[in-house]
């Protein structure tokens, strides 16, 4: 029970310093370290390089390169802005028809990169300044962006649900055929709130408006090139995964091709873009390998000081039904997600509590998609959401952060929305 207690103790320690701001990686393998070296045999760390190994060896992590490789690269290849303006011309005539686009082309670019920073920076870059000055509310133009930016973290493909689907043991491929219809129904209640929003407070959106018609040869092209072309690598990405003719891993290497030659389309696949977008797939890539090797030490640790024994008799003496254990974990990790990025969350909390979920049966798959839910909601929580503060930092100075506030609050209840629904009504849905 003693060494029950210090994993707990483990867990806490970490989770503070983590919150201080020491390196998440080396806190979780120094820190873990420690306490083997101090209160377990020594032969317990012969295990170490086993595990070290399972992790290297696991082919499905590959897709995590590959992944932010694809991203990175759609974004720099300017796909975003050409993909906003073709679709303003789209809904030119709908009172919030930019609002609009801005939903549909954030979704695309999530779905292309599944980076919530790189999305909420994008997108404000190239959106915010046109919604301000065709007379949108700052609340209502920060709001949209902020909720299309993090739809990343639940639409498949996603490196949170890579991640999720290697914590948690389960297919990656069935957690992204399972994220489809809940990520598809999130897109539609935003853009069914936009234009509800138009109806009911038309003076809240600028008039819509177009000259003369957008269906000629160079609106055409434009569509194909910037919208229908990403459209049709997502599906073949998503579509070989789900049919199971390609593995994750496979299927990533056909998006990050696939991204290179829509670039090239660009005409902005140069030497230069090409070395920007290995280095930051190196950095991002090596971070989360080194918190993942950091947290194999910590889950090695924490159970053989016994802690997920220890936490499953917890759960058994409290007669917490499952429903309730459930809630207890999603407000932890909501409230956690103010704090500290999602690849920590998945690194940290998920390893521990997930156990306890195969000691109640809970169907894991399901398990994911919530959690892949809730982190979405956290990151656009205020007042620590950190969307908020990705787009805080390149808006205008007219932009307040009351606004931000103000603005996500519809689409924070219409998450909750759907995470209650996706909770009690999991056939619904796949």
């Amino acid at each position: 029970m003693s060494l029950a207690i210090l994993a707990i103790f483990l867990f806490i320690s970490i989770f503070l310093l983590v919150l201080y701001g020491y390196p998440v990686a080396f806190t979780l393998c120094g820190l873990s370290l420690l306490y083997a070296v101090c209160f377990l045999d020594l032969a317990v760390l012969t295990l170490l390089p086993n595990r070290v190994m399972g992790v290297m060896e696991n082919s499905v992590l590959l897709a995590v390169p590959l992944f932010v490789f694809m991203g990175i690269m759609l974004e720099k290849s300017g796909l975003a802005e050409r993909m906003l303006h073709t679709m303003s011309e789209l809904f030119g005539r709908v009172r919030g028809g930019m609002a609009v686009s801005v939903i549909v082309v954030g979704a695309l670019l999530a779905a292309s990169t599944g980076i919530v920073g790189a999305t909420v920076i994008t997108m404000g870059l190239i959106s915010l300044p046109p919604m301000l000055k065709r007379g949108y509310p700052p609340s209502l133009a920060t709001g949209v962006i902020a909720a299309s930016g993090t739809l990343g973290q639940i639409i498949p493909p996603s490196v949170v649900l890579v991640l999720l689907g290697s914590v948690l043991g389960v297919s990656v491929g069935k957690l992204f055929s399972a994220a489809l219809v809940p990520s598809l129904l999130l897109v539609g209640a935003y853009v069914l709130y936009i234009l509800a929003l138009g109806v009911l407070r038309p003076k809240l959106f600028p008039s819509g408006h177009r000259e003369g018609s957008p269906w000629n040869a160079a609106f055409l092209r434009n569509l194909v090139q910037s919208l229908v072309l990403p459209l049709l690598l997502i599906v073949a990405v998503l579509g070989s995964i789900i049919i199971g003719f390609a593995s994750p891993t496979e299927a990533a290497a056909i998006g990050a091709a696939g991204a290179m030659l829509l670039t090239w389309s660009q005409q902005k696949l140069t030497w230069p873009t090409v070395k920007d977008v290995c280095r930051e797939t190196t950095h991002l890539t090596a971070m989360v390998f080194m918190i993942l090797l950091g947290a194999t030490t910590f889950s090695l640790v924490f159970r053989e000081l016994g802690g997920d024994r220890f936490l499953v008799q917890l759960i058994e003496r409290s007669d917490l039904t499952e429903y309730q254990f459930l809630f207890l974990v999603m407000v932890v990790v909501f409230i956690a997600g103010f704090f500290i990025d999602f690849i920590e969350i998945i690194f940290i909390i998920v390893p521990v509590v997930t156990p306890l979920f195969v000691a109640y049966e809970t169907d894991l798959i399901w398990l994911g998609i919530l959690l892949g839910i809730n982190l979405q909601t956290s990151f656009l929580s205020p007042p620590f959401g950190f969307a908020l503060f990705y787009l805080k930092g390149v808006a205008p100075p007219e932009v307040k952060t009351v606004h931000l506030y103000r603005g996500i609050v519809p689409f924070l209840l219409i998450q909750l929305a759907l995470l209650a629904l996706v909770i009690f009504f999991p056939e619904w849905l796949w």
